[in-house]
């Protein structure tokens, strides 16, 4: 049945990615099915090498899905060109910038790059959206400096505050809290919730911080080597969804502390 809920931002049905080889499509993830809504703070989880980027990179459109459908704000995706897109999805990967030669607001301002024209100039509104996004982020301060400059929290900021600049419903970021410690990463993910909630922009990131998702997100996507599941982190946890992670014989999820143990079999 189709999901006519009007603040469904992205829907996916019966999804499978991996990659297509001489020998035959290598899949890494099939029957995914889930919907993201508008103003949610979405996190992807799942072990190492369990093809969380693969699906972020499937949803941005930067790799083909083998199978199954895509949705974005009620549009599949295969009938979106790229000036479309860049209008209503941002995406922060963990490559690099194009050049850390440049000033943090030249780097933000390069959200707006969908809305001006042919050379790039900025109007008074993208200029705007700009001050806006490195306000929202806390960077307004540091706006003249150059990105070689910054610590690695601040250009992960910054990067954040890019994607807010592009003013798009749904913002997807892969590993943003990478190469940060405890605190920073819980700063940028609770910065991550306030841009959800206040902008009512969706959300979705990819982690390994799980205990750290558990507790802001409104809902995750669990991969695992069986099935990929969607929901609350209270359902998740009832139906012990975040057991399946990783393998049972040395790790295991404690529902009452919401956390991973290392079993201790001695």
């Amino acid at each position: 049945m189709k999901d006519t809920t009007i603040n469904t931002i992205l829907k996916v049905e019966h999804l499978s990615i991996g990659y297509k080889t001489k020998k035959g499509p290598q899949v890494i993830g099939e029957d995914i099915s889930f919907h993201l809504k508008s103003g949610a703070l979405v996190a992807l989880v799942g072990a190492n090498g369990i093809g969380k980027s693969t699906l972020l990179r499937t949803l941005a459109k930067i790799q083909r899905p083998l199978s199954g459908d895509i949705f974005l704000k009620d549009r599949s995706l295969t009938k979106q060109n790229s000036i479309e897109l860049a209008a209503t999805l941002s995406l922060v990967l963990t490559e690099q910038i194009p050049s850390k030669n440049l000033t943090v607001f030249e780097l933000v301002a390069l959200g707006r790059q969908p809305y001006t024209n042919w050379v790039g100039t900025l109007s008074e509104k993208d200029a705007k959206k700009v001050r806006e996004a490195l306000a929202l982020v806390q960077i307004d301060d540091i706006m003249d400096k150059k990105c070689f400059e910054l610590s690695d929290g601040q250009l992960q900021k910054a990067m954040i505050a890019r994607a807010i600049a592009q003013d798009t419903d749904l913002i997807i970021l892969d590993e943003p809290t990478t190469h940060l410690d405890i605190y920073h990463k819980a700063y940028i993910l609770k910065l991550l919730r306030k841009i959800a909630h206040e902008t009512k922009k969706t959300v979705l990131f990819s982690t390994h911080e799980i205990e750290v998702a558990i507790q802001l997100c409104d809902q995750m996507v669990v991969m695992n080597e069986r099935e990929t599941v969607s929901g609350s982190p209270d359902t998740l946890i009832a139906d012990k969804s975040f057991d399946q992670i990783f393998p049972s014989d040395l790790i295991q999820f404690d529902s009452q502390t919401r956390s991973f143990k290392v079993k201790n079999n001695e």
